[in-house]
């Protein structure tokens, strides 16, 4: 029996993580999850879920996991600017204890680390308090592996979209967008609306962070798709009347992908695209 602990397990990519896992029935599932975010309609049965903060792993996870996926963290971009002590709170006091904790159980911890670090050629990982706070803890973990020998492997995520998804404040764009169309409301894109982004279906996603809970080692896992669309062309991708908005801090240009460890040496490949998704989406209205 393997027990596989999952932060953020309520959440829109724990929870479709979680779905995979209990089907293995040589795995024990634990979710922890302070339920900012996360939603308790979005619990698989065969996981046991526990309510609570990163900061307290030590103390609310009682069993000693092999494995530690680690995806509870703050996860916005824009609204990070006025979040900060919370951003602070969860992703630097919250995934320190959670490496203290991988440390002192011999777990493997898979990092969901931010592509934005990546973006504007590499300028994206000091944009906003979101990406810096995601940029040093891929540092952190690094470290830990160096000074403590922590076995981990750190992946990188792409605008992930698909079920459970999340609109509203703590929304992606692809779902924002769908309920705008799906209200009768415009479609609102920030200037310029060149930005370009990857975005990469929540069930690719999932795929990847098994075959790198089971075989990474280090830093360096891109999962996302290759093709690259800027947010006006995947707002008129959706059709309707499109608003634009005034410019924002944090907001990166452009993305940048390496799939080189991701596909060479685990054969992980995105299988879904966002265009179908969107084209799916119309034709079911």
């Amino acid at each position: 029996m393997k027990t596989i602990l999952v932060t953020g397990g309520a959440g829109f990519i724990g929870s479709s993580l979680i779905e995979q896992l209990v089907k293995d029935s040589s795995n024990r599932v634990v979710s922890l999850d302070n339920y900012s975010t996360g939603q308790r309609s979005n619990h698989v049965v065969g996981a046991t879920y526990l309510e609570g903060d990163t900061c307290d792993i030590a103390k609310l996870v009682t069993s000693i996991p092999d494995l530690i996926y680690h995806l509870g963290e703050y996860a916005r971009v824009e609204k990070s600017f006025e979040d900060m002590e919370t951003v602070w709170h969860t992703n630097k006091e919250g995934t320190f204890a959670v490496l203290e904790f991988a440390r002192r159980n011999k777990a493997k911890l898979v990092y969901a680390g931010s592509s934005t670090k990546f973006g504007d050629g590499g300028l994206g990982r000091n944009q906003s308090p979101y990406a810096w706070s995601k940029a040093s803890n891929t540092e952190l973990v690094q470290n830990y592996g160096a000074w403590y020998g922590l076995k981990y492997a750190i992946t990188y995520f792409y605008n992930v979209y698909g079920p459970r998804e999340l609109s509203g404040t703590f929304g992606t764009v692809i779902e924002i967008f769908r309920q705008k169309l799906l209200h009768g409301e415009p479609l609102k894109v920030v200037l310029p609306g060149t930005q370009t982004r990857i975005f990469t279906h929540v069930d690719d996603i999932v795929r990847g962070l098994l075959v790198v809970g089971e075989k990474g080692e280090g830093d360096g896992y891109g999962l996302g798709a290759k093709e690259e669309y800027s947010i006006l062309e995947i707002a008129k991708m959706f059709g309707g009347k499109v608003e634009m908005l005034p410019e924002r801090l944090g907001n990166r240009q452009t993305s940048a992908i390496d799939l080189s460890r991701s596909e060479g040496e685990l054969g992980w490949r995105a299988q879904k695209s966002i265009t179908s998704y969107i084209s799916e989406f119309r034709t079911s209205r």
